[in-house]
């Protein structure tokens, strides 16, 4: 009954939403998040976050991952899992070392009518809705676990869209620590990033784009912080997520 009730309110939300419409006018904002290090077992804790947009895969930057033995947190949209329906039996090939959580549907800001970074964001909250569902039903449908994280494109928010995920039964995906610039940075510069990673960090960067410098910025600098003793997990074998600077 209870589970009943709470479907409900979600529809009765995403219904009144979709029908005020329009712009919400509030700028998009970064959701910045920190991995909980107080407890002793988990002060050394670090999570690699690797968005796929769409297109390629970075093969020599999963490569690397699996030589190191390093984990990292997967944000696949339903678009990139159709050029690549082998892909996901290939990471699971490699037991928990990677997690797959959601990246939406078709890459479609979870903001409502306006733009972000180029992109054209959601029509209404109910296209919100649509991007979480159609991407977690993309997932499970290729073999993965139901998704409890979601990451919408852009890594921005307004108050509209974060309410249409959290109704979906997902939990925004922050980070602390961009790696890459969404790919555009070189490998020095990718290196240069992820050696200011420390205790708590959650770094974001993309697995789509083979030809950027992710990948080897990405090799120089993981043994480094390896070295460091940095312990590196997915969001799931975290102590606990919490908000960031």
């Amino acid at each position: 009954m209870k589970g009943r009730l709470g479907g409900l309110l979600a529809g009765l939300w995403l219904a009144t939403a979709a029908h005020a419409g329009g712009p919400s006018g509030a700028r998009p904002q970064e959701i910045h998040q920190r991995l909980d290090t107080r407890d002793s077992a988990h002060a050394q804790d670090i999570a690699l976050t690797l968005d796929a947009c769409g297109g390629a895969i970075d093969p020599a930057l999963i490569d690397t991952l699996v030589r190191l033995r390093i984990p990292a947190t997967l944000f696949v949209t339903r678009r990139w899992l159709a050029r690549h329906p082998q892909a996901l039996r290939d990471l699971q090939a490699h037991g928990p070392l990677f997690e797959i959580q959601n990246h939406g549907a078709e890459h479609v800001p979870a903001v409502i009518g306006q733009r972000l970074y180029g992109m054209a964001g959601a029509a209404d909250a109910a296209a919100v809705a649509r991007e979480v569902s159609g991407g977690a039903q993309a997932i499970v449908a290729a073999g993965g676990r139901a998704p409890t994280w979601f990451r919408g494109a852009g890594a921005a928010y307004d108050a509209a869209g974060q309410q249409a995920i959290a109704a979906q039964g997902h939990r925004i995906a922050g980070f602390s620590l961009n790696a890459d610039d969404g790919a555009t940075l070189g490998a020095a510069g990718v290196a240069a990033r992820l050696r200011r990673a420390k205790p708590g960090d959650i770094v974001i960067a993309h697995m789509n784009h083979p030809t950027s410098g992710t990948a080897r910025g990405f090799a120089a600098a993981l043994p480094e912080l390896q070295q460091r003793g940095l312990r590196f997990v997915t969001l799931s074998q975290a102590a606990g997520v919490l908000p960031g600077p």
